[in-house]
């Protein structure tokens, strides 16, 4: 059951990275136009991503234990965005028991 989001997953991971990297090469992203970065859109589409950060960061601090983790986990998503959320999901499914289902993946242990 799990076997699919794995893959899900670790092709999410893998996009993000390449795109991020083709992106970082092709134009640091500290020389973003002006007019790019104050464009109504881009200012919503932002505030939507880390307000969708947050959500998903939600569910991590419900899962992990640790305010530790906790911590860390908050600073990597609000740094790294979706690279860092696909690899928590891939961490949750690998620890995962064999024949575990969804459920499981969800719910704190």
């Amino acid at each position: 059951m799990t076997l699919p989001l794995k893959i899900v997953f670790s092709l999410f991971l893998l996009t993000i990275v390449g795109v991020t990297t083709w992106a970082g090469l092709q134009v640091p992203l500290w020389e973003t136009p002006r007019e790019v970065v104050l464009h109504p859109w881009f200012i919503a589409t932002l505030t939507d991503t880390y307000l969708a950060f947050l959500t998903f960061w939600i569910w991590v601090a419900y899962k992990e234990t640790s305010g530790l983790a906790r911590l860390v986990w908050l600073l990597l998503i609000l740094l790294t965005g979706n690279m860092a959320m696909a690899a928590y999901v891939l961490i949750q499914l690998w620890r995962l028991p064999p024949g575990a289902g969804v459920d499981q993946l969800l719910l704190r242990r």
